[in-house]
């Protein structure tokens, strides 16, 4: 919104009109105070909404910093190695302790060839 000066002289005058020569200097000081206040109060405004707004970003950043962190220090190759070694080691301690080899005169279970 612009004024213009014609548009300045007619509200100028109008306050003369209004409220006389006399008041003129009180009504601009009060005038200066008020856009002085108004101004302040926009600039605290202004400050509390960037605080408002820069912790969140702030904490997703710093959330996402620990997602990388905890990305890097993760390898899925490593852990099924690990897992496979162990499946290993149990198979071949299943093997060697499932049973031990009996010959069949010793197994009392061997039926042996059956002919019909």
């Amino acid at each position: 919104m612009e004024l213009g000066f014609m548009e300045m002289v007619v509200i100028a005058l109008a306050i003369v009109l209004f409220f006389g020569p006399d008041k003129l200097p009180q009504i601009a000081r009060d005038l200066g105070s008020g856009v002085r206040k108004m101004r302040g109060a926009m600039e605290d405004i202004k400050t509390e909404i960037m605080k408002e707004a820069d912790n969140p970003v702030s904490e997703i950043k710093k959330e996402i910093e620990k997602v990388k962190e905890a990305a890097k220090e993760y390898n899925p190759v490593a852990d099924i190695n690990k897992e496979l070694q162990e499946i290993k080691k149990s198979v071949e301690l299943t093997d060697a302790s499932s049973k031990p080899s009996l010959k069949p005169s010793e197994d009392e279970q061997y039926e042996g060839p059956v002919s019909r």
